[in-house]
């Protein structure tokens, strides 16, 4: 249901809240997160250019949460990489049902409107404060001294 770039991007929001306030460079991000670092790149654009991270060039730069977060909701994330889009007319174009769903096509609509509810509600700072046994995401922490490098993604790259 939902496509790897949407992964990506939840997985890369997720380390660098785990990693709040500091910025990580992409190459720790990847690591991380085993995202492809030249996907990672045009997942953070997307990410960017929505106003949830900003970067930094230089050494000591990275990119990093544009928000605390507690106020980035998932559906942000996801809307920001990949629009959920709700089915508002009938997607067969049959005329005499225009606003009017068909039952399957409403059925649709109401389950894509639940995820959008489950996400409008749910926050980054959520996501990490839940008990789990597990870690949402790999082993490796973004620790912005563990990759010595100066930080050349931006936001305009």
């Amino acid at each position: 249901m939902f496509s790897q770039t949407v992964e990506y991007a939840l997985r890369t929001m997720t380390q660098l809240a785990a990693a709040a306030p500091a910025a990580c460079t992409t190459e720790q991000v990847a690591l991380a997160t085993r995202v492809p670092r030249a996907y990672l790149s045009k997942v953070v654009q997307g990410l960017c250019q929505a106003g949830l991270l900003k970067s930094q060039r230089g050494i000591g730069g990275g990119i990093s949460l544009a928000r605390v977060p507690s106020e980035i909701t998932i559906l942000e994330v996801v809307n920001a990489v990949e629009p959920i889009e709700r089915i508002r007319t009938c997607p067969l174009n049959i005329e005499n049902h225009g606003v009017h769903l068909c039952p399957l096509h409403r059925r649709m609509d109401n389950a894509l409107a639940s995820v959008e509810l489950a996400f409008r509600n749910s926050t980054l700072a959520e996501i990490l404060a839940e008990p789990t046994t597990s870690r949402p995401l790999c082993e490796l922490p973004c620790d912005p001294g563990s990759i010595i490098r100066p930080a050349t993604e931006t936001c305009s790259d």
